[in-house]
């Protein structure tokens, strides 16, 4: 069957290279075409665009290239009329994906999409065009089931895809790792800034500057794969701090600690047992406009899925160096470090079992392949 999938970002790349992976494994003929990245790239298929070419950050940026974004939303709906998929599959990256899904569910193409949009999260009264829009809904946080079927609507929670992606890797020799990359013996810090560069220009600076606070441990920046080495430099100027790129759950799996920039990289860290403090800041205006509309008490996964304060969050203003100074303390005690690792083994039991992939695969080749017979 011919599969169309639209992904965004670094997170999207990879449960989108996990999905086709296994729906490989379903249906061996299968011919994809991907928005994406590299790694869906790796696995096969055709790539019709990067990630790279449609990142943007936050409200005001979204506006601010509204005209590229319409272009890409056409080029998109003509590139799928051409194709003429069996199934499209959405995955995460709401702003676009349900634009194009409401357009394409009026042209009579099967709609699935894996990994909700965070509808629990704002706007929630956007179920009702979803249910209109979207065939089949596959989720991966445990909460969002019960938040769907107050709707009325029926979704399938799948499981976590990282926990898969995480326990699949293959393990690291710590003093082959330190060797390669030019790590001291000296306990690591682990710096998640995200992956654009207005985030990473926002969280980068407040965080290096607990670089001389902290001299007995090493500050090493996890680089993103979308960003070059030279955009990363002009913040490295003290010999403690390294810079190692692509390799996050290598370097995840050696850290004492790390400060994270608010998505998916929380969760990573705590499915690698890993103390973090979580950071955020945006723009003024995005601020402002996310915080009159986002409903939640929590930013981070991590605090979501245990609906409690698990890893302290750092928000816009509370992100600075006499705060995070002191939060990174905290996590680097004893007592605060074992009461975190029992809260993350609590953690991963809510995620459910391994498979989130396979079985995705599964109920989207099944549920097409019937109305196909």
């Amino acid at each position: 069957m011919k599969y169309y999938i639209i992904s965004g970002e670094a997170s999207g790349d990879l449960h989108g290279s996990n999905l086709m992976k296994a729906l490989f494994k379903q249906d061996e003929q299968a011919d994809i075409r991907f928005w994406g990245g590299d790694l869906m790239q790796s696995v096969g298929g055709e790539m019709v665009m990067h990630y790279k070419e449609r990142q943007f950050m936050g409200f005001a940026e979204v506006i601010l290239n509204l005209r590229k974004v319409l272009g890409h939303m056409k080029f998109c709906k003509a590139d799928i009329e051409k194709f003429k998929p069996d199934v499209i599959i959405f995955i995460d990256n709401s702003g676009f994906n349900l634009r194009i899904a409401k357009w394409a569910k009026a042209l009579n193409y099967k709609t699935h999409y894996y990994i909700s949009p965070q509808v629990w999260a704002s706007r929630a009264s956007r179920v009702e065009k979803i249910k209109q829009d979207i065939d089949v809904m596959y989720c991966i946080l445990p909460f969002e089931k019960e938040f769907y079927k107050k709707y009325d609507y029926d979704v399938n929670f799948v499981g976590h895809p990282l926990i898969d992606a995480i326990a699949d890797r293959p393990q690291v020799d710590e003093q082959s790792f330190r060797k390669e990359h030019n790590l001291s013996d000296q306990p690591i810090i682990a710096l998640l800034p995200g992956s654009r560069k207005q985030e990473i220009t926002k969280m980068l600076g407040v965080m290096l500057s607990l670089v001389d606070g902290f001299k007995d441990y090493q500050f090493v920046i996890a680089g993103a794969p979308s960003q070059d080495f030279d955009f990363y430099k002009t913040f490295i100027k003290k010999a403690n701090i390294k810079f190692i790129s692509n390799k996050t759950y290598d370097l995840l799996s050696i850290s004492s600690a790390a400060l994270v920039t608010s998505g998916t990289a929380t969760l990573e860290t705590a499915l690698f047992k890993v103390p973090q403090v979580v950071c955020y800041k945006a723009s003024s205006i995005s601020y402002q406009i996310a915080k009159r509309i986002i409903t939640l008490k929590y930013i981070s996964l991590v605090n979501l899925i245990m609906d409690r304060e698990v890893v302290t969050e750092l928000i816009q203003g509370d992100l600075n160096k006499k705060r995070l100074k002191k939060e990174l303390t905290a996590i680097l005690d004893t007592d605060k470090r074992e009461q975190l690792f029992l809260d993350y083994y609590e953690l991963e039991k809510k995620l459910g079992g391994r498979g989130a992939s396979e079985n995705t695969a599964k109920l989207i080749y099944n549920a097409v392949k019937k109305k196909e017979d």
